[in-house]
């Protein structure tokens, strides 16, 4: 049986299985933690007949005699390349798609100072496919995937460029006052909160000590506890007005990069917290604020968030030493509801189907691949191939979901 075969059936299956919500599973939330990467951070029922696309998504041609955009092919459908790490085609469940990825490595400036570089693959609509370019530093995609979010190499910079993704251009740039090194959209795309900082928040420096156990003193680390971040912007997409804030404290809770997000209603911001509570709202002049009753529980790390219709909210990992699972809790208790396949929740596709990182069972925690999980059912659909490596290595690929 071929990997085609494999998807398609384990497809059949999910189908067959829609389920309904199982009484009474509201529990105890577990204090349940995993390693943490250092990194930032954004409904119909189980279809009855899916299809899945492991080639290439070639544009067809519409009434117009206009060629369909990769981006709105199948949107009712699954486009899986469970063969392909990274992938090259276009990945996507539903109207959720990997907009883009990138890898990193780390670029030495100095004999004792480097820099965590991002390598971006954005996918080209015209072929489906995804493409490398070197041209940015950091980026964000908006939802429709028509507009990406830029920031050039050399980080802080003051200016973001708003990048047509389908020529490929940069059509404006939004010039701001105070160096930017994250911007992030709001849920609707009509916002951007980017977060400013003194100096580069990739910046890495060499360790003193063998820090991952081969012998020699060869390896790089952030300097933990000395965020240089000040504040946010909030801007106005069309326009590129806005105004700045500056945030202070929590100096010692926060990561070195601790970009400012979107809450799901797009009326305050949010910044993630190593300590408890884990995260902390402001409103858009920079006060601190209570957390909206029905986000009072989600985790800054856990990228899926609440799903579409605001009555679940993924949560953390809730597997064990052989075993991964995650968390569907109730956002306003924090109560678990469920508990599905997944090592790491990253995206809703719809109100019951998420896009997940998992692992193969007893296998190395850090080979892992994107797969489609459902609540209530116990098997996965794999979406992309298995990532290679370990945490830190370089050239491990991370996904940028967007809503297509």
């Amino acid at each position: 049986m071929n990997m085609d075969q494999l998807v398609r059936d384990a497809l059949h299956d999910q189908a067959s299985e829609a389920m309904a919500p199982p009484p009474d599973l509201a529990g105890r939330v577990l204090a349940v933690r995993r390693r943490r990467r250092n990194r930032t951070l954004a409904g119909a029922a189980v279809a009855t007949a899916v299809a899945v696309a492991v080639g290439v998504a070639v544009p067809v041609l519409n009434g117009a005699d206009e060629p369909r955009l990769a981006s709105q092919m199948n949107r009712s459908d699954i486009i899986a390349h469970p063969d392909q790490t990274p992938p090259r085609d276009l990945v996507a469940a539903g109207d959720t798609a990997m907009a883009a990825y990138y890898t990193t490595r780390t670029v030495k400036e100095t004999p004792d100072r480097g820099v965590h570089r991002r390598t971006y693959h954005l996918l080209d609509q015209k072929t489906g496919k995804y493409v490398k370019t070197t041209k940015w530093s950091f980026l964000d995609v908006a939802p429709g995937m028509r507009t990406a979010a830029v920031l050039e190499q050399g980080l802080p910079t003051k200016r973001i460029g708003l990048l047509d993704l389908l020529t490929g251009e940069v059509e404006r740039w939004i010039t701001v006052d105070r160096a930017v090194a994250g911007v992030s959209f709001s849920p609707d795309g009509s916002k951007l909160v980017a977060t400013t900082y003194s100096k580069n928040p990739d910046l890495l420096y060499r360790a003193d000590y063998d820090s991952d156990g081969d012998g020699k003193k060869n390896d790089w680390e952030t300097r933990f506890g000395q965020s240089d971040r000040t504040g946010f912007y909030v801007l106005d997409v069309d326009s590129g007005d806005g105004s700045w804030s500056k945030v202070t404290g929590h100096e010692e809770d926060i990561n070195v990069r601790q970009d400012f997000a979107f809450n799901t209603d797009a009326e305050l911001v949010y910044s993630g917290l190593t300590s408890e509570p884990g995260m902390q709202y402001y409103d858009f002049e920079g006060n601190e604020v209570a957390s909206p009753a029905n986000e009072k529980y989600l985790n800054w790390f856990v990228e899926a968030g609440l799903s579409p219709n605001g009555k679940l909210a993924a949560g953390d990992f809730a597997g064990g030493a052989k075993t991964t699972a995650s968390e569907i809790n109730d956002p306003y208790s924090g109560k678990r509801l469920y508990k599905i396949p997944g090592q790491q929740l990253l995206a809703w596709v719809d109100d019951k189907r998420l896009i997940a990182w998992d692992i193969d069972p007893g296998t190395n925690e850090f080979h892992n691949r994107l797969v489609l999980v459902t609540i209530g059912n116990k098997k996965t659909v794999p979406l992309s191939g298995f990532r290679q490596g370990n945490d830190g290595a370089a050239g491990r690929w991370q996904p940028v979901f967007a809503e297509r």
